[in-house]
C-alpha cells in the first residue's frame, strides 16, 4: 500500500509539474535580455491608454482598461502565432474561459456607458464599434512585434492563473508595460546593427546624392555604406 502511494504522489507531482511547464511560455525567444518594459499602475484615466471616454466614472473607466488588456492579448494571440512556444493562443483561450464573467461584465458596461453620452441608441452602438475598432488597431504592431509578443506572453501567463474576478488588476498592473513595449526595442545584452547605432548617435548621410528613388544606397556617388558620428 506504502509504494502504490508513493507511485501515486509521484503521478500526481508529475502531472502538476507538466501543467504548469506547458503554461509556461519560454523567456528568451528573441532575445537575451529584453528591455525592461514595466510601467506604472493605472486606473484608466491616465493618457496614453487608448481612446478617452469623457465623463466615464470609476467602474466605466476600469471596463475599458479591461477591454483595452483583453484586445491587446487576442492581438497577441493572433498576431504572435509564428513563435509557437511563447503560446499565446492556447492561453488566450484560457483566459476567455476562466475570466469570461468579468469580460461579459467589462463589455455590458462599457455598452452602457456608449449609450449614456450618445443621443440615440444607434450611435451609441455606433461609438462602441467605433472603440472595438481604435482598440484592437492601436496594438498592431510589425516593427515592435518582437517585444510586445514576448510581453503578452508574459502577461498572460499571469493571467491564466489570476483568481476570477481578478483580471481588473491584471489590466491596471499590466498595461502601461503592454503600451511600452509597442515601442521598437531589440537587444539589451549585445546590441548591434542599427539599434545600436542609434543608440551611440550615429546615422547614415541623408543627402539626397547618396540616396536613388527607391530608396537604396548609391555607392558609386558616397562610397560604402557606413555610419557616422552625429554631428
Amino acid at each position: 500500500m506504502k509504494k502504490v502511494k508513493t507511485v501515486l504522489r509521484f503521478i500526481m507531482a508529475f502531472a502538476a509539474a507538466t501543467v504548469a511547464f506547458s503554461a509556461s511560455p519560454a523567456s528568451a525567444q528573441f532575445f537575451l535580455v529584453q528591455r525592461d518594459m514595466r510601467g506604472e499602475t493605472v486606473r484608466g484615466g491616465e493618457a496614453g491608454l487608448g481612446m478617452e471616454l469623457p465623463g466615464a466614472t470609476e467602474a466605466e473607466l476600469r471596463a475599458a482598461l479591461v477591454w483595452n488588456m483583453r484586445a491587446a492579448l487576442n492581438v497577441a494571440a493572433l498576431q504572435c502565432q509564428f513563435e509557437t512556444t511563447l503560446l499565446t493562443q492556447p492561453n488566450y483561450n484560457v483566459i476567455l474561459l476562466n475570466h469570461k464573467d468579468e469580460l461579459q461584465k467589462s463589455y455590458d458596461v462599457l455598452t452602457k456607458y456608449f449609450l449614456r453620452v450618445n443621443k440615440t441608441a444607434k450611435a451609441g452602438q455606433n461609438a462602441l464599434d467605433q472603440f472595438g475598432t481604435r482598440t484592437y488597431s492601436s496594438f498592431t504592431t510589425v516593427s515592435a512585434q518582437y517585444g510586445f509578443c514576448q510581453t503578452a506572453a508574459l502577461i498572460m501567463h499571469d493571467a491564466i492563473f489570476a483568481p476570477r474576478g481578478s483580471f481588473y488588476k491584471i489590466a491596471e498592473d499590466r498595461t502601461r508595460e503592454l503600451r511600452n513595449s509597442l515601442q521598437p526595442a531589440g537587444e539589451q545584452r549585445q546590441p548591434r546593427g542599427i539599434l545600436y547605432a542609434r543608440q551611440a548617435g550615429m546615422l547614415p548621410r541623408f543627402d539626397d546624392l547618396c540616396w536613388n528613388k527607391k530608396g537604396s544606397w548609391v555607392t558609386k556617388k558616397c562610397g560604402p555604406f557606413q555610419l557616422a558620428p552625429r554631428s
